[in-house]
This record gives structure tokens, sequence and C-alpha cells, in this order.
């Protein structure tokens, strides 16, 4: 693919050069998704998952969410595992003299 670089203007050089540079960047995660999509459908033409046969739990899957430690006496329906963030209903309840224990499942 041969371009005019002449027949450019000063503004489309420069935009072109932000795409290639960009695409230079990000070429290798291109290559390396395309190659586990590749070794993925191999797999699957076996009847294996990628995960079966790396012995990698997880691959291509999301993590499964953890069990509820804390559940919202106010709104069942509310809970959390106590890692990350503390939602607000906690925040709201440890400022209201409640310990964490109180609100455990």
């Amino acid at each position: 693919m041969e371009i005019d670089l002449d027949s450019l203007s000063r503004d489309e050089l420069v935009k072109l050069r932000t795409k290639v540079e960009k695409a230079i960047r990000t070429h290798g995660e291109r290559e390396r998704r395309r190659a586990l999509e590749a070794a993925e459908r191999a797999a699957a033409e076996h009847g294996f998952s990628l995960a079966q046969l790396t012995g990698v739990p997880g691959v291509r899957g999301r993590k499964s969410p953890l069990p509820p430690k804390y559940r919202n006496p106010a709104n069942p329906e509310q809970t959390w595992s106590g890692r990350g963030r503390r939602p607000d209903w906690v925040n709201a309840a440890l400022a209201d003299g409640r310990a964490l224990s109180d609100l455990a499942i």
C-alpha cells in the first residue's frame, strides 16, 4: 500500500502519524488476542476449553463473585463480601455506632 504523502496537508500528516503510532503500540496486543482466539478454537475442536488444557482456571472467564459476609438489616437484598470499597449502607451503619459484626450474616 503506497500513500502519496506529498498530497496530504500538514493536519492530515499529523493525524496519520498519530494513527500509525497507535497501531504500532497496540500491534502486540492484537496479535496476542488473535493467537488466544486461535488456541481457543483449536481446543474447542477437540472438545476442551483452553483452561482445561492449560490448567489455568478462568483463561477467558470471569471469577465467580465472592459469597456475601454482611447484609443490610434495613434491606436484606443488599450484601457485601467484605472485599473492596465499603458500600454506603455499611458506612452509615458504622457511623450510627453499629459494629461490623452486627451486620454479619
